[in-house]
């Protein structure tokens, strides 16, 4: 490159994601990480980072409650968080935060999956890497000698394979549909189920508005929508209307595929996906899945409120639902 050239934006999310013509990219919006913790102050869960794949080679923060005793067994969260798949960390402060108050209330080992993201690795890399994390953590449910040789004692000792859950937000919410989907075609290893899946505000869109979302507004939203799916997985087949991101599409699979047992969908009455997302909702209910499905919506508030005011009232009651839902 001509040192003496200008250093350009080429690519880039406003607000989110630049990307330079000297290949450094500037994610606008990432939080500081932060290390995990032997113990909580705020909820006395423990943390620790791992490696759970060499290739390629792949992280994933635990997360493990405050436990009654060393035999106990509880449920595991395998996790996808947000940042339309290009920004953002399981290490970032707001989703180790977040983790730490659902493995308390929730009473559940969470395994939150770095998966790799854009534009450094597109689409569908982010689905086979969460994937990748949920047959890794479901390999440990078989005798002590056939366990990865990275096994974890965390999930070996106090994992009930009975109650695995996949849940995120986001961008993350739309992996868990992604992930449910295919559990329901491909085997999990040594007979593990996908018990439940939470999708709290997925992002789903499509080339044109459904059911009863607004023409006007559709079309307003839709140019971001597109470039961040443009952007993220730029050779998508049939674009916005793929079936990773319109699971009500004409292209998409039959909802009643879904490899999970119960769902819980949950909405805010200002969000941009909040029509799309309750439509899904419906489509799930009415198709012929053998699970359960509930919805919740939260009023006067806009996407994710409660990932970054996890202590308000609002923030309080989201994150209360999802626990409850992790161990009813």
């Amino acid at each position: 490159m001509d040192l003496t050239s200008k250093k350009e934006i080429v690519s880039e999310i406003p607000k989110f994601i630049r990307v330079y013509n000297d290949g450094t990219i500037e994610r606008l919006n990432d939080m500081p990480r932060v290390p995990p913790s032997p113990q909580d102050p705020e909820t006395n869960v423990s943390s620790k980072d791992i490696l759970f794949s060499n290739d390629p080679p792949l992280f994933a923060r635990l997360y493990l409650p405050k436990l009654s005793n060393k035999k106990q067994k509880i449920p595991i969260l395998v996790y996808f968080h947000g940042g339309a798949f290009c920004c953002e960390s399981p290490f970032a402060s707001h989703h180790h935060k977040y983790c730490n108050i659902i493995a308390s209330q929730g009473n559940v080992v969470i395994f939150s999956i770095e998966y790799r993201r854009a534009p450094e690795h597109f689409l569908p890399t982010q689905y086979n890497d969460c994937w990748l994390g949920l047959n890794w953590v479901a390999s440990h449910n078989t005798t002590i000698e056939n366990v990865p040789k990275n096994s974890d004692p965390w999930i070996i000792n106090h994992g009930d394979f009975n109650k695995v859950f996949i849940g995120g937000d986001s961008s993350g919410a739309n992996i868990v549909h992604n992930i449910a989907m295919r559990a329901g075609v491909e085997k999990l290893p040594y007979g593990v189920k996908i018990f439940g899946a939470y999708a709290n505000h997925p992002f789903f869109w499509g080339s044109k508005p459904i059911g009863f979302e607004n023409v006007e507004k559709f079309e307003k939203t839709s140019e971001t929508c597109n470039l961040v799916w443009e952007f993220v997985y730029p050779c998508a087949p049939f674009g916005i209307d793929n079936p990773n991101v319109n699971p009500l599409g004409p292209m998409a699979p039959n909802l009643s595929t879904l490899g999970c047992s119960k769902m819980l969908v949950t909405i805010a009455s200002n969000d941009r996906f909040r029509d799309r997302t309750f439509l899904y909702y419906q489509a799930v209910k009415e198709s012929e899945w053998k699970g359960e499905v509930e919805l919740f919506e939260e009023q006067d508030e806009d996407h994710v409120y409660y990932m970054f005011h996890p202590h308000s009232d609002k923030g309080k009651k989201l994150i209360k639902l999802v626990a409850d839902f992790l161990h009813k």
